[in-house]
Formats: C-alpha cells, structure tokens, sequence
C-alpha cells in the first residue's frame, strides 16, 4: 500500500482507532495484522518471503543467546543468520546481474555461457528488511540484546508497516521494548505527527513528483539531450530523491508518532552540510549508521584492516552503492562517493592550515556558502550514475555535459519550452516549490524537531497548514507514483 494512495486516506486512521480502542495485550497482534494487509497490497505472494526471513532470525536469535548462556560457541548460528539474509537478498536482487556478467566475461573469453535470468520482482524493501533482521542477530550475538521470545512481536518488530518498505533501518533495542508499552492518547502528539505526516506528504505529492516529470523525461531518453538539460534534470533530480526519500521517512516517522512509537530520524537537513563527510552523517541515518556499525567498525578492528582506515571507508560506501542496485550505475555511484569521503577526510587538515594562514574564519558567510555549494554540487555529480539507467548514459551524459549551451542572449521561457516541451508557468512553479523547500528547512533547524512555526501565532501556523492543504490540493500530482526507495 503506498502512502499516498486513496487506501491509505481509510487504513491509517481506521488502524489507529483501532489501536487506541484495543487492550494493550493484544495491540501487536491488531499491528501485525495491519502490516500484513499493509504488505500484500503490493504483492500478496512476497509474504512468504517475509515470513522465512523472519523465522530464520527469530530462531537464530534464540539459539545464539540460549549457546551463550550455555558458554557454547554461537558463531556457528549467527554464520547461518548472514548466509541466509545475504542468500535471499542475492537470490531476488543480484542473480540476473551476476549471471548476466559471468556470461559477459565468459564471451570475452570465447566461452559460450548464455546468462540464466529469472526475472523476478524484488519484493518491496527487501534491503531494508534485511538489514533490520540482520541488525538484530548481530545485537543478541554481541550480548546487547536479549533474544525476542515472543515470535508475534518480533514478526512486528520487522514488519512494522510505517517504516516497513523504506525504513528508517531500525535497531531492536530502540523498537523492540515500545511494542510492549502502553500507549495513551495525547493530544499534543498526535498533532506533532499529523503535522509531520502532512509535510512528508506534500514534500512528496507536490515537489517530488512535480519534478521527476522532467528528470524521468531526460534520462528516459538521454540521447536527445545535452548539458544545460542534464543540469537542470541533475538539479531537480536531487531535491526529487530528497523530498521522495525524506517525505516518506516523515509519513512513517509522523504516522508511528500518532501511535505512540518514536522512530529514528533518517535525514537532517543534508543540503545545509559543509562537508561532504557531514553530509552523509545527515542523509539516510539509518543506512550509514548501520554500515558503520557493521561494516566499518568491525573492518576497523580487525588485524588485517585496522591499519587501512580510509581503504575500510571506501569500502563501506562501495557496498552502500551495491546495497541500492544491481548495477555498474550503482557501483560507480558508490565508488564514487567512497573516494569523495576518502578525498575530503584526507585534505581536511590542509584545507584547515590554508584557510587560517590567508585569515579566513570558520564562522565566515562565504565559505559556509562556498562549502555548502561545493556538496551539494558534488551530490548533484554522482547522481549521475545513481539516476541513469545504465552505465552507457552515464559516460554519455559526462560527455554532454559541455555541449549545447545557449550562446548570446537566453530566453527561460524558449528553453523550457523548446527544451522539455514544458511551459514556463510549470518550471516557474517547480522552481518556487524549492525555494519554499529551503526555507522551511532551514526554519526546521531551529526547532529542535518541533513542527515549523508550532510556536507562532494562530494566524501563522494556521496559514501554513492551510497552505500546505491547498498545495496538495492544486499542486498535487496523483499518479499513485511509487516512492523511488521502494525499489531498493
């Protein structure tokens, strides 16, 4: 079911009712139910698959705190917990791709090996899913959780329909323990969460899928195209997937709010960072956190990486790249993105001596705008390869890049039209929508995670309730566009 679909209008507030009438013994059960009916909207047989993941770690679980306490080696069980995540994960995500490139390379050789493609569906969130199953294995594994025994709640625990197909990836021992809390009825909160819903909402009908109707027409054709249309696309397209990803973390965070369950934050503000290392501590929390904690450290600690640091970087955002996709776009991306961090970690201290040699503070206006800038246009780079569809258009549209630019005068209203066939009333809107993007954001900053303009006068947050309705209402593209982190 997707959040902005008419299903949903009726499944949210019927569940919460429903939630808030129900005796506490048996709200996971009416929970687990809701995330059920939640799931198989999409494709009802990809329950299974749900369900195996679950039961393998529920019992991995048990097995590995039971051989703890029993001072008996539990390695053996968390192995068989990774193998069959990683199994499942590679069986719907990556078969096609390893096959087609092992026949590939077998050609290269003179070896006749046709590829062997399934062509299956990934189910939605199944890296999402993974990672959290995954997480809590590793947790009762390391003695800093004790094992769910109660199988209902910890099937919930993974398939806990706000955050079910596109996180925030969360840990056990954050989601775990609320599931058997009372929750009461609170006014204030639910209102903090009804009003972050509706943000999401918007962030998500009215911007994202405004702007991905210029960014999909470019690099669904990249062939008729050239550099000032790739920039604008490249542009668009970053505060599409923000508002897309972000707008989707808000509902789920918002809507388990209602409910009494406090999420993870997945973003804070990362196109307000001045660095690129800043920028991915505040983009897809959960995702990075959890590579750090797993990959990174681990890799750390070990005999052999530990001296090979920025090699361990690298390589945690090489597998955050394979992490997205199946493809060389997606490794590239993560490649990519490695060396920026690598690159901006290794030069931090000479930047650091340059800027206080020629006198330039670190508080000064133009350099938090030149840094900010900086990242965010090295963002917009790399989302070349993410947003292209294979690697071909990439090289192509790094080739483009210099071509095409108007030269003398330039009419807006000619090159949108001429350009992408839009009038220029709709980029003028598309624009405007960015810029009210920005500036909440930056109002949000200072809320300390209070809704905007929640301290404000009646007349003002009122108008920015209103606004947001009217935005949706008059603005609002409804497609049933799916959320772009669904495929992942």
């Amino acid at each position: 079911m997707l959040f902005n679909s008419v299903p949903f209008i009726f499944f949210f507030p019927l569940v919460t009712i429903l939630f808030f009438v129900v005796p506490q013994p048996y709200r996971w059960f009416l929970l687990l139910m809701a995330s059920c009916i939640f799931y198989t909207w999409f494709i009802p047989v990809y329950l299974v698959v749900l369900f195996v993941l679950i039961l393998i770690d529920y019992w991995m679980g048990i097995w590995i705190e039971d051989s703890m306490l029993k001072g008996v080696d539990a390695r053996k069980y968390l192995i068989v917990s990774i193998v069959s995540m990683c199994s499942i994960l590679f069986f719907f995500k990556y078969f096609d791709f390893f096959g087609a490139n092992l026949s590939s390379i077998a050609g290269f050789f003179g070896l006749n090996y046709p590829p062997k493609v399934l062509g299956l569906i990934i189910p939605i969130g199944l890296s999402f899913h993974t990672f959290q199953s995954l997480s809590y294995v590793i947790e009762v594994y390391k003695g800093r959780q004790k094992a769910e025994r109660h199988f209902g709640i910890y099937a919930l625990y993974v398939m806990f329909y706000p955050q079910l197909v596109a996180g925030p990836i969360e840990r056990p021992y954050n989601l775990l323990p609320q599931f058997r809390e009372k929750q009461s009825v609170d006014y204030q909160r639910i209102s903090d969460g009804l009003k972050l819903m509706a943000w999401g909402m918007f962030k998500k009908v009215v911007i994202a899928d405004r702007l991905a109707v210029l960014v999909d027409q470019v690099f669904r054709d990249v062939g008729s195209y050239h550099g000032p249309e790739f920039v604008v696309a490249l542009f668009f397209f970053a505060f599409q997937l923000y508002c897309d990803f972000s707008g989707y973390c808000d509902i789920a965070v918002g809507s388990a709010k209602v409910m009494g369950f406090k999420l993870m934050d997945n973003f804070r503000y990362p196109y307000f960072s001045r660095s690129v290392r800043k920028f991915w501590r505040c983009w897809h929390i959960s995702l990075f956190s959890w590579l750090r904690d797993y990959v990174f450290i681990p890799l750390c600690r070990h005999r052999y990486f530990k001296h090979f640091r920025r090699v361990n970087i690298f390589l945690m955002f090489l597998i955050s790249g394979v992490w997205h996709g199946a493809g060389w776009t997606y490794v590239a991306w993560g490649a990519l993105t490695g060396f920026y961090v690598v690159l901006d970690a290794a030069t931090e201290d000479f930047r650091k001596n340059m800027r206080r040699i020629v006198g330039i503070k670190e508080e000064n206006f133009f350099l938090k705008a030149w840094q900010v800038s900086a990242t965010f246009l090295l963002f917009c780079f790399s989302a070349i390869f993410f947003r292209a569809e294979t690697m071909q258009d990439s090289w192509f549209i790094l080739r483009q890049l210099p071509a095409g630019w108007p030269q003398g005068s330039f009419n807006v209203s000619d090159f949108c039209y001429a350009r992408f066939g839009l009038d220029v009333t709709w980029f003028s809107i598309s624009i405007n929508l960015v810029i009210v993007l920005v500036f909440i954001d930056l109002l949000q900053r200072g809320t300390s995670g209070r809704p905007v303009f929640s301290n404000d006068p009646v007349w003002v947050r009122w108008s920015y309730y209103y606004g947001l309705v009217l935005g949706m209402i008059f603005l609002g593209h409804y497609g049933q566009n799916q959320f772009v982190y669904f495929q992942f």
